[in-house]
């Protein structure tokens, strides 16, 4: 998803437009997009437990974390892998 600002003094009231790109498609259908970003994006230290869970739940599992392997996701929970865990992931598949 982008977010598109409208420059300032172009618009009487600050407007968002949301360009939804083909290939995020899938992120309309994910679980996380209908909870919140925040136990999929915790403090530093936090549980990363519920995010895990709801992410074992979630039909588009698979193209959520190939989206964060192919564009080098380096924070929060993707595909139900930690940031930590992605790395790893990265590491034993050069």
């Amino acid at each position: 998803m982008i977010e598109r600002f409208s420059p300032p003094a172009t618009l009487p009231v600050m407007h968002i437009d949301t360009i939804t790109s083909p290939e995020l498609e899938w992120q309309q259908e994910a679980l996380c997009a209908q909870t919140g970003a925040d136990f999929f994006f915790p403090e530093p230290g936090s549980s990363v437990r519920e995010a895990k869970r709801i992410c074992g739940m979630c039909p588009i599992r698979a193209a959520c974390l190939a989206y964060a392997l192919d564009n080098d996701e380096r924070f929060g929970v993707w595909g139900g892998l930690s940031e930590k865990e992605r790395l790893e992931l990265r590491r034993v598949s050069r």
